[in-house]
This record gives structure tokens, C-alpha cells and sequence, in this order.
């Protein structure tokens, strides 16, 4: 009997996020959710990551009614999302009480599968993640951060799937968040952990250095059971592989795919209509589209590069791009070789950027950078660069031991200040995550409530 594999969909959250900084709104991909349910997906990823921010920040949508939503016209499909561990959807530590009522709701609201990583691959920066979503009855997707460098090897991130297993991992994923896992790398990292649990494995990859097809056959081949992928009009460069071109050559090889070629024939006529639309306004770029194998050298992920691109257009600096592209591995290893994933790709893009258009190495620092040297965000995979870490810090002493454990419960307090402003759970998790642009959401929906019903008496 063939063997199946399945496929997980991620135009409606990393495929967007990756290609066009996530700028895609409820309503461009609603007449599309019926059909995405229907086609047999193992799941659609649509929510965490930056879509949160986003929402709020760009959209005018409150990230809850969209879950709520999609929820509603797919019942059918497993809904996926993605939690930065102690970060949540931020960019900083949360305290726990924070952490198991997000998960709590996040369920609640219709989230099935939570795929949860943390972007030191520090795993204790993801018990209570994990912990809360057993809990809630939700799949948890331990989840590995790929990377390479002088101290990440396959025993080491062996060893962190057993720990992950032991917390109460029902799947486990390989998030190879800049494309730069290679055949002969996914093959055999693919059969050290199946050799170590007896877990369903996801693959996640992109297509920026245009690795991944041979990347995901050999995976396959190995005995992943997941791949992500996107419908094609939203796939390739620093995106995911195509979904249909996948579905066709494992079928091919003689394996069993369950999904519906005519739902996502419907789908890709549907999105290169949106893609469209994004191509004539600017917002998908050239750049996004292309391979890029330099990011062999620099494992710059999808999402980073695209605001890495967004943030030098802003500043009239896109003839820097390649200067900062450069400075990036550096800047990395000054860090400890940190995995390149949200928050520390930001980070570490970021100070990049500021390194190249100061013209001198670490003369301004974000508050995250110093955050981070001080060990707020987890053990690094190396030492921090002793110099650099004493030129940012001064005197100061880092820290020792999980730096969640220092924080005060946040949820109580958030209830009581924010009072009859917030109306639900779900609005006190949104201003704890982004206070100014949730508490501007708020008091935008509160007046034109209150401009409803004005009008209302009126016509009454």
C-alpha cells in the first residue's frame, strides 16, 4: 500500500507573510475558504506569526473575529497557527499567565493545530506553550528552528526533540525558516529523528534559495509525513514550494496524495487574481519572487527579507541591500549563531541595517539587541561575542536562569485598567500583545459603536 503524505496549506499565513509582508486582508481571501476546506489539506496555517500584528497595525481587523471566521467556513480542516513560544506573537518575553490564556482562547476561537517554536531553540522557553495546548486539547507541534553554524548538529537537535516529546508533543516540525536545508541534510536529519520517536514529522521550508523541491522529495523519502506548501500563484521565491507541482510528482513516485486537483486548480485561478493585484500596487517586489542562493551564505528567511527590503525602501537605502545582506552572518555570529526566525531575525536584520547605514558596527542599538545581551530571551546557541556584549551592556551583568520567571502576572491588572474598553478575554490578550495599536483598535470600535447608536435613536 502506498504511502501517504500530506499536505499543510500556508497561502493564508506564511506564504503572504513571506511574499507580500502578510498585507492580505480577510476579505481578498474569503470566497477562496470553502473551497480550501474541501480539498484535503492535513491543515491550513492561517494565523500567528505577524498576521496578529498585522491585523491590527495595517488592516483594521481584529485577528480574533478573522480566526473566528475562517473558522466558521472551514469546519472541515484542521486550522494551524504559529506561537513564538514565551513570545507568543511578540517580540518579547510574556509573562506565563499571558501565555496559557492565549492558548487557552487561541483554541477556543477554532486554533486545532499550534505549532510552537522558540528562536533560540531554547525549549524552556516553550513548556508552558506546550503545556497549555495539551491542555486545551490542541494538537502541539514541537517545533525544531533549522539552522547552521559551528554548534548546531543533528544529536543536538535529536536531543531536543526527545525533550519535546516529553513535554507533550504530538507532532514534531522542521522549520527551515530560510530555505537552506539541502537533500542530503533533510534526508538524513529526517531519519535521525525518526530513529529517535515515533512522531508524525512536518517539513517546513522555502523556496528562496531553490532547494526545496529536492529538499521535500528526499524528506519524503526518509519518511516525513507533512510538508508545507502554497497554491502556486503565492509560491516560489522566498515563499513555499507549489503545492500542485508537489501533489503531482508524489503521485508520480507512487505516493498517496489526498487532495483535490480540481479545488486547487479553483484556487490557483483565484489567487493569481490576487496576486495581481499586489504585483500593479507594489507590495510584491521583484526580489521576493527570485532565487537567491546567497542565502546560503546569509540565511536571511523569507519574511526577513522582505522587510529587510521594506525597511532600506522606507529609508531610500535600497542600493544598500547587498551591504546589509553581508553584514547579517555577522552580526549573527556576535549573537551566538541565534536561528534566524521571528523575533531574531528581526533583531538581527535590524542591527544589520543600522551597522551598514551608521557606517560603524553597534554605534546605535534597538532595545531588543540590548534586551537579548542581557539573556531576556533565552540561552544563545554559542556565547554572545564577550567584546561586543561589554560594548553594548557596559557594565552590566546579563542574567541567569529563565527570564519569564521574574515577570508578574499581566492578565488581572490589563483586565481592570483597560475596563468596559475591553469586552472580551480576547481584547485584554490583544492590548497585552500590542498595547498602542490595540488600545487605537478599541477605542476605534468603541465610537463608532457608539456612532451606531446614536444614529439608531435618531432614526427611531
Amino acid at each position: 500500500m502506498a504511502r501517504k503524505v500530506q499536505f499543510v496549506e500556508t497561502v493564508l499565513r506564511d506564504a503572504n507573510q513571506s511574499l507580500i509582508a502578510t498585507r492580505l486582508p480577510y476579505d481578498k481571501f474569503e470566497p477562496m475558504l470553502e473551497t480550501i476546506d474541501k480539498a484535503g489539506y492535513y491543515a491550513a496555517e492561517c494565523w500567528g506569526g505577524a498576521t496578529f500584528d498585522v491585523c491590527l497595525r495595517y488592516l483594521n481587523e481584529d485577528p480574533w473575529e478573522r480566526l473566528r471566521k475562517i473558522r466558521a467556513k472551514m469546519p472541515n480542516t484542521k486550522l494551524q497557527m504559529l506561537l513564538r513560544g514565551q513570545n507568543v506573537l511578540g517580540y518579547s518575553h510574556y509573562p506565563d499567565d499571558f501565555v496559557r490564556l492565549f492558548v487557552q482562547k487561541a483554541v477556543e476561537n477554532g486554533m486545532d493545530v499550534i505549532r510552537i517554536f522558540d528562536a533560540l531553540n531554547d525549549v524552556t522557553n516553550m513548556k508552558v506553550a506546550m503545556e497549555a495546548t495539551v491542555k486545551a486539547g490542541a494538537i502541539a507541534s514541537g517545533t525544531i528552528s533549522y539552522t547552521t553554524s559551528p554548534v548546531h548538529t543533528h544529536k543536538k537537535y535529536v536531543e531536543m526533540v526527545k525533550e519535546l516529546k516529553e513535554m507533550g508533543a504530538s507532532t514534531i516540525c522542521i522549520k527551515d525558516m530560510a530555505g537552506i536545508m539541502g537533500p542530503q541534510e533533510a534526508y538524513d536529519m529526517v531519519s535521525a529523528i525518526k530513529d529517535a520517536v515515533d512522531l508524525p514529522i512536518d517539513l517546513h521550508t522555502h523556496s528562496t534559495t531553490g532547494l526545496a523541491f529536492m529538499t521535500y522529495l528526499k524528506a519524503v523519502e526518509a519518511g516525513v509525513d507533512i510538508i508545507d506548501t502554497a497554491i502556486s500563484p503565492f509560491s516560489g521565491g522566498t515563499s513555499q514550494p507549489a503545492t500542485e507541482t508537489l501533489a503531482y510528482a508524489l503521485r508520480q513516485l507512487g505516493y498517496e496524495v489526498d487532495l483535490d486537483d480540481a479545488c486547487t486548480k479553483k484556487m490557483a485561478d483565484y489567487f493569481k487574481t490576487v496576486r495581481d493585484d499586489f504585483v500593479k500596487d507594489g507590495t510584491l517586489m521583484p526580489k521576493s519572487m527570485a532565487t537567491d542562493t546567497q542565502c546560503l551564505t546569509y540565511q536571511v528567511p523569507g519574511g526577513m527579507l522582505s522587510n529587510l527590503l521594506s525597511q532600506l525602501k522606507q529609508m531610500n537605502a535600497l542600493d544598500r541591500f547587498d551591504e546589509a545582506l553581508a553584514e547579517t552572518p555577522k552580526v549573527r555570529a556576535d549573537m551566538g549563531y541565534p536561528p534566524l526566525v521571528t523575533p531574531t531575525s528581526q533583531m538581527v536584520g535590524v542591527q544589520a541595517v543600522r551597522n551598514v547605514l551608521d557606517g560603524q558596527r553597534y554605534k546605535t542599538v534597538s532595545k531588543e539587541i540590548k534586551a537579548y545581551c542581557r539573556g531576556e530571551y533565552g540561552k544563545t546557541p554559542a556565547p554572545i561575542n564577550p567584546e561586543i556584549q561589554k560594548q553594548i551592556l557596559g557594565d552590566e551583568k546579563p542574567l541567569t536562569g529563565r527570564y519569564a520567571d521574574s515577570l508578574k502576572p499581566v492578565v488581572e491588572d490589563t483586565r481592570k485598567k483597560l475596563g468596559d474598553l475591553a469586552k472580551t478575554d480576547e481584547d485584554v490578550l490583544s492590548y497585552i500583545a500590542f498595547p498602542n495599536l490595540a488600545e487605537k483598535f478599541l477605542e476605534e470600535r468603541k465610537a463608532k459603536e457608539e456612532n451606531v447608536a446614536t444614529y439608531s435613536i435618531v432614526e427611531c
